[in-house]
């Protein structure tokens, strides 16, 4: 399963944090650690397995009060990770439960 492998680049800091990423994240006030622990509890709510150059998976958890989704893909090849974005999701995009994607939104 993709999840597993891409935890084991998180605990194992087999992971690339892509400038949009970081730039991004800085803008949302959203750091490394709350990333790195959405990831590792988080569940998959949407996969995109033919993004490239590698799949990609769409996390969702909630840190205290705080809902975080992550964009996350894995290069098999390599056993490596890619932190593609993060952002607090919000019921424009989502349902209520900020997991379920609006039918219009995809």
């Amino acid at each position: 399963m993709i999840l597993d492998e891409i935890r084991a680049c998180i605990n194992g800091v087999n992971v690339s944090w892509q400038k949009h990423s970081l730039q991004r994240m800085f803008e949302r006030d959203i750091s490394r650690q709350e990333v790195k622990i959405a990831i590792l509890n988080g569940i998959i709510i949407e996969e995109y397995r033919e993004d490239y150059p590698f799949p990609s998976i769409l996390l969702a958890d909630v840190l205290g009060e705080k809902p975080l989704h992550v964009v996350v893909s894995y290069d098999a090849e390599n056993a490596k990770c890619y932190v593609i974005t993060a952002y607090e999701p919000d019921e424009q995009h989502f349902e209520e439960d900020l997991m379920t994607r609006k039918k219009d939104e995809k």
